[in-house]
Parts: structure tokens; sequence; C-alpha cells
């Protein structure tokens, strides 16, 4: 929902972190889940490893609104799962996401959420959509080969994510 951008965003940013640069990691220079390419795209200059260290919340938050939240249409999607889809869309991309949704609902899965995505997600109880959901997430980041790498951390978010956006699915029903 349109009120739950700013409290998702620093749920994200707390399971991304703060800067890294892991050789196996084929995102390369990360700060706060941002990729150099991501940011430089958004700038629109080259940046160096200084800019992608100084990167704060404040300077990444309208990037994460216009190329996550708004692609997921986080602002229409229920409370909860507004944030599992957010989180998966700056973990594995937008399109991804919103295809991971499309197959949960049962319609094609284009990675455009349009009226006929959003009209099969409202006839699902959202916690059963998030559960949907982080099983289908954790089944393609268990996928890659960088699981052996990443996947503690990856397992640790999604059920954390899980977690959290079933919590907020309980709290608008009662």
């Amino acid at each position: 929902m349109k009120e739950n951008f700013d409290s998702a965003l620093l749920a994200v940013l707390h399971h991304e972190g703060g800067y890294v640069f892991h050789e196996k990691d084929p995102g390369g220079m990360t700060n706060l889940g941002c990729t150099k390419s991501v940011w430089e795209d958004w700038v629109k200059h080259p940046v160096t490893e200084a800019d992608m260290r100084a990167l704060k919340p404040a300077d990444v938050a309208p990037l994460y609104k216009a190329k996550y939240w708004d692609k997921v249409k986080g602002d229409e999607l229920p409370t909860g799962v507004d944030y599992a889809v957010f989180d998966a869309a700056i973990n594995s991309g937008p399109s991804r996401a919103a295809k991971w949704l499309q197959d949960v609902v049962g319609v094609t899965a284009d990675g455009a959420i349009g009226p006929g995505t959003m009209k099969a997600v409202l006839l699902v109880e959202p916690s059963e959509l998030v559960s949907a959901y982080s099983f289908k997430r954790m089944a393609f980041l268990q996928s890659l080969p960088t699981w052996p790498t990443f996947g503690k951390g990856w397992g640790r978010r999604v059920t954390e994510v899980a977690s959290a956006a079933g919590t907020m699915t309980s709290s608008t029903q009662a």
C-alpha cells in the first residue's frame, strides 16, 4: 500500500547492509543493495568506489521508489505482499519479482504487473500469497550457482521477509 514504502525501504536496507564488493557476487560493487552499474545508470555518469561507499539511504530512496517499488506496483499491492515483492525486486530484479507474483496468482508471467495481475492478487488471501511467493523465491535462489556462497544469508533474508510480511498481512485483517 502507498503508505508502506518508507517502512518497506527501511526493512530492505536492513537486509542489504552497507558497502560490499565480494569477488563471487555477480552484482559487483554494491552499497545499500544498489550495484555500481544501477547507480551509474541512475545518476547518468560513471562513479568511483568512493562514490559508492558514500551512498546514504536518502540517496538511494528515490531510485528504489522509481525502479523497484513503482515497477512492482507497491502502492497497489496488499500490505505485506507489497513488502515481500519489493524486497524480491531489489534482490532479484523487478521483472523476476513480478513474474513470481504472476505465477503464484495464476496469470501469464510476463513480468509487468497490470490490471489482470492486480485483479488476481486481490482474490488471494494476502498471508497465503506471501507464503507461496516466498516459497517460489526461495526455490529460485536455491537453484543459483552462487547458492553455496550466499545461500545462508539469502535463506535467512527470505525467511525474515516472509515472517515480517505475514505479520503485516495479519495486522491489516484484525
